[in-house]
């Protein structure tokens, strides 16, 4: 217990967002300042660039940020390795929040990619719609601390085989559709693959969490009418 709780008084729960309020407001304040007292110089779009002693405000701040970004990354892969230990000590599936399911309405801003491509021919945003896929976190969630016995295993296998096959499919008629050159102007080509293959992998990996949540209820309501 001592232990516990002093890793709480190094690590308090107010901490990451204070920290990612902190980043929010300097940035801000030194998007205002180069923009007020450095002509928006690295605000706005440039060709080259060249240092003044104006810049270091929002270096500074960018600076930061990513800090913050790599601090976010490091307690990340540290959770999932503690995960996977437990997982393995205990033989249980890992505990994780239903509202990680949230998550899945950045998939929205995808649709900014439309205007992007159109106004500024930039296609990164059609990314964001591999976010539909943490939907699936509102199933995993669900089955937290879940026993993985052999039924479970089974389960498994049967929905990752199933999301891959569905996704392979789609895959194959996303190629089939590209190659259709005649058909679509060139330019048309390579937004819609990658807007295709964002949301093939979303439904992938949404799949895969349903119908393992599926299947394992279903086998479960079976066993209970057996038992009556």
């Amino acid at each position: 217990m001592k232990m516990k709780k002093n890793t709480d008084a190094k690590h308090p729960r107010w901490l990451l967002p204070a920290l990612g309020g902190a980043c929010v407001l300097l940035t801000g304040a030194a998007a205002w300042y180069d923009l007020t007292y450095n002509g928006g110089k690295l605000v706005y779009p440039m060709h080259s660039y060249a240092f003044e002693t104006t810049d270091i405000p929002m270096l500074l701040a960018v600076a930061l940020d990513v800090l913050y970004v790599l601090y976010l990354a490091f307690l990340l892969i540290r959770g999932i390795r503690a995960q996977e230990e437990r997982t393995i000590k205990t033989n249980r599936t890992r505990r994780l929040n239903p509202k990680l399911g949230f998550l899945g309405f950045l998939g929205f801003l995808g649709f900014a990619g439309f205007w992007s491509y159109g106004a500024l021919g930039d296609m990164t945003p059609f990314v964001f719609f591999t976010f539909f896929g943490f939907f699936g976190f509102f199933f995993e969630g669900k089955m937290s601390n879940t026993l993985m016995d052999e039924r479970y295993r089974e389960n498994v296998v049967r929905a990752e085989l199933k999301a891959h096959r569905v996704g392979f499919s789609i895959i194959i008629l996303l190629l089939i559709l590209a190659g259709q050159h005649s058909r679509f102007k060139v330019e048309l080509i390579a937004p819609i693959l990658i807007t295709g293959i964002a949301l093939t992998v979303a439904l992938t990996m949404f799949l895969s969490e349903y119908l393992l949540y599926r299947y394992d209820h279903d086998d479960a309501a079976a066993l209970a009418e057996e038992d009556e």
